[in-house]
């Protein structure tokens, strides 16, 4: 169990919410609990970015064979929505 809350949406916005419980068999909770998880996670970079830190300080210097994997992991992840 955990907190509960009363939040104010938009009448069409939870219309929406109520369609997607239905649609996908899951509560009323999970589905909003999911939706909040998801908007934290977003609004979080620093924790991932961090993490991938972590990961790169691990990995070190790329060398020459992999220098070009390097320059499209990085171009990709720049050009990713968050």
């Amino acid at each position: 169990m955990g907190m509960k809350t009363a939040i104010s949406v938009p009448d069409p916005l939870f219309a929406e919410a109520e369609r997607l419980v239905r649609r996908s068999g899951r509560s009323r909770s999970e589905v909003y609990s999911a939706a909040i998880r998801e908007y934290v996670a977003r609004h979080t970079p620093d924790d991932i970015t961090q993490a991938l830190d972590r990961v790169a300080e691990q990995l070190g210097d790329p060398t020459e064979e992999n220098r070009f994997i390097v320059a499209a992991a990085r171009h990709r992840f720049q050009s990713s929505e968050w």
